[in-house]
């Protein structure tokens, strides 16, 4: 109780863990909802239109996590050189993450336009999820450079204390995005207000248009962060010339810290598109009921988002700048906050599970399932959340990336895959069971994680060490 004491009296590390976990958490709250409201919208289609956009977005989503282990590990160095007043070396950072991130992007849009049946087909047998499914990717692939700008110019405002523009960037996305759903999904229709008749004008393009709303709102949202950012002059607005010029130890250093986490995020995306190959193979209804299931659950996950951002920036820019005690007392105190913030989700999840629910236009069986993966998701959620801020913030920030990636590729590859296609292909569990079933390895890595924390060789000063 002492820690949680001086904890709640440190009002300064409060107030600074609160301004960058805030507008992470809505940035992350107003992503959720508008994907919420997609798959509602799309739900009015049926149940294979949810299940075929659901797979094909699993190309995205291991696309994303490719991205995100490039900002991930570049937002570590980023955050160290500002805590040590290095903006020069940060801009250099940017310039090899967007050289890597662009250029990843480019690799998972061409397969996905040149040929989406071959694609879906890796996560799915039936021939209809196949061909709604390749509609939908051909078209939202094309979004995919645009998102990695976006997200490695987010990663380093955060880096350098800017969190409140990319709040703004997505609430103007979330509304394109929701506008042009609107319009390009439904055909024309009549809408009945006060005993008064309205035509409203739509496209009915199903699935193309949602994946077109995407793509435009994509589009909006990195061509006005990127034009603001350079207008206002942010640390991070410079030059071609600035991003480039790396001496041999910074290009040490970067791959050193960042290989290990771009790697931990791409191994750790495809063991969970091989969760999705055993879903994809226990038909259309199972694979509705994940997606809703996780769809809900991310409304608790961003809270984490937010306290995973500010422990790697806080703690980044204190270990910069030689404070690795301070580091060290603060680290101990983002995990007090983990683990009342898990109580508060674990609270709201079960409490928006059935009005959300309701709103879906899905079987009653589809409506079952996914409550209960609900279900084992909270029953989880502790380990879960406790492994979401040691690796992504703590150990991470000072640089323990290696170990980060054994951890997350041991535990999805060693005991999730097989747990999943034991549950899901051999003894033919019902989707709730498996999904269960796969979140034990969130077991395995906090006790692992625990103790590599409890080690301290994430109290690394990197700053000082080109």
């Amino acid at each position: 109780m002492s820690a949680v004491k001086q904890m709640i009296q440190d009002k300064a590390f409060l107030e600074k863990a609160f301004r960058i976990a805030l507008p992470v958490a809505m940035q992350g709250m107003l992503n959720t909802v508008v994907n919420m409201v997609d798959t509602m919208m799309i739900g009015m289609l049926g149940e294979t239109a949810i299940a075929a956009v659901g797979l094909a977005n699993k190309v995205f989503f291991v696309f994303s996590l490719l991205v995100f282990g490039v900002v991930s590990g570049s937002g570590i160095l980023a955050a160290q050189y500002w805590g040590n007043g290095d903006v020069k070396n940060i801009r250099k950072v940017q310039g090899i993450a967007l050289a890597i991130a662009v250029g990843g992007s480019i690799c998972f849009l061409a397969p996905s336009v040149l040929c989406p049946e071959a694609v879906m087909r890796i996560f799915t047998v039936s021939p209809e999820t196949i061909r709604v499914g390749a509609m939908y990717l051909a078209v939202a692939a094309l979004s995919y450079p645009f998102t990695a700008l976006t997200n490695v110019y987010v990663a380093m405002l955060r880096a350098v204390g800017h969190v409140k523009l990319p709040v703004f960037t997505s609430c103007m996305a979330i509304v394109i995005n929701i506008v042009c759903n609107f319009f390009m999904i439904f055909p024309v229709r009549t809408l009945h207000i006060a005993g008064m008749e309205f035509g409203i004008w739509g496209m009915g393009l199903g699935v193309t248009g949602a994946a077109l709303a995407t793509l435009t709102a994509r589009i909006a949202e990195s061509l006005v962060l990127i034009t603001v950012i350079y207008l206002k002059k942010y640390p991070i607005a410079c030059g071609i010339r600035q991003m480039v010029g790396y001496s041999g130890s910074f290009l040490r250093q970067f791959a050193g810290t960042c290989t290990p986490v771009i790697a931990n995020e791409f191994m750790w995306g495809l063991g969970v598109t091989m969760y999705s190959l055993v879903y994809g193979r226990m038909g259309d209804n199972a694979v509705a009921a994940i997606t809703i299931a996780m769809t809900i659950q991310d409304i608790a996950i961003v809270l984490f988002q937010g306290l995973g951002a500010a422990t790697s920036v806080i703690l980044g820019h204190e270990m910069g700048a030689g404070r690795l005690k301070e580091a060290e007392t603060h680290a101990s105190y983002f995990f007090i906050l983990q683990f009342m913030l898990t109580l508060f989700g674990m609270c709201i999840c079960l409490a928006v599970c059935g009005p959300i629910l309701s709103i879906y236009r899905i079987s009653e069986a589809v409506a079952r399932d996914a409550f209960l993966c609900i279900l084992a998701f909270v029953l989880f959620m502790q380990p879960k959340m406790f492994n979401y801020v040691n690796i992504v913030g703590v150990l991470r920030s000072g640089g323990d990336t290696k170990m980060c990636l054994f951890l997350d590729t041991s535990g999805v590859w060693l005991i999730g895959i097989p747990l999943a296609f034991l549950g899901g292909l051999v003894f033919k569990y019902p989707i709730y069971i498996v999904y269960g079933m796969v979140m034990f390895e969130e077991v395995y890595k906090m006790i692992l994680g625990y103790w590599r924390y409890r080690q301290k060789k994430w109290l690394r000063n990197l700053a000082v060490e080109i």
